[in-house]
């Protein structure tokens, strides 16, 4: 199948040193893709580099038939990707409402994703919608961030850590909610932390070290190749996270 977002050779990172080196990555239609491994490894900074927050240095990003690699943030957004970022960031002193209109102002209304469609899958968002963000829990903010990049209509999302700070019950709602968009064709690159959430979400897995891709395999083929985990995520069980 061809690949919907390819990667190849890529590099990029800050100051004088590439964080990212080389990885060459294809996401499919449909497909979402948990990229893991250990703190530091470059994972944030490759999707950055997809996103245009880092600039690459070498190799090519491209959706369809766009080539990305080297333009900006929003031009990337335009065409069809969407990042949900680690922490959120969302406008604290913004109403989730104003929140959400302003992403939406630089989206086509004629499109699947408008305000009324994102209340309807996050309605808690509506129940909301006249609070600031920084009246939110952290829970909220995190629906909040996507409802947001839904509203750019994307092709391809990715998702920074989405579970990261979240209590128990909101992490299993948060991803009941990816789940479901996953269901109507969520093609996504996840960086996750905790390991029992991408593994329940992802049709493939992805491993990164040292600025590389060292391993790819579809989800089921991970889960029977306990060493994988035990040698590239130093845990001994994908059961759970890796703390």
């Amino acid at each position: 199948m061809t690949a919907l977002l390819g990667i190849e050779d890529l590099h990029a990172g800050y100051g004088a040193g590439d964080i990212v080196q080389g990885v060459d990555l294809e996401l499919r239609q449909g497909e979402v893709v948990a990229l893991l491994g250990r703190n530091g490894v470059g994972k944030t900074t490759l999707l950055h580099a997809i996103m245009g927050v880092v600039r690459p240095r070498a190799g090519s990003v491209r959706l369809r038939e766009h080539d990305l690699a080297g333009r900006r943030s929003h031009e990337i957004a335009r065409a069809g990707v969407a990042l949900v970022p680690q922490g959120r960031r969302i406008f604290s002193r913004l109403t989730v409402e104003e929140n959400l209109r302003l992403a939406r102002s630089a989206s086509d209304s004629r499109t699947r994703w408008t305000l009324d469609a994102v209340y309807e899958l996050l309605p808690r968002l509506q129940e909301r919608r006249r609070h600031r963000g920084d009246q939110l829990s952290g829970g909220e903010q995190q629906m909040l961030a996507i409802g947001r990049a839904l509203l750019g209509n994307p092709t391809v999302f990715l998702f920074d850590e989405p579970s990261e700070g979240l209590a128990p019950r909101i992490v299993e709602t948060m991803t009941e909610t990816i789940a479901g968009l996953r269901e109507q064709g969520l093609s996504a690159i996840l960086v996750e932390q905790n390991l029992h959430v991408a593994l329940a979400l992802a049709d493939a897995v992805a491993i990164m070290a040292k600025g590389e891709i060292v391993y790819r395999a579809t989800t089921a083929e991970f889960r029977r190749s306990p060493e994988v985990a035990r040698t590239q995520l130093g845990i001994g069980s994908q059961s759970g996270g890796p703390g």
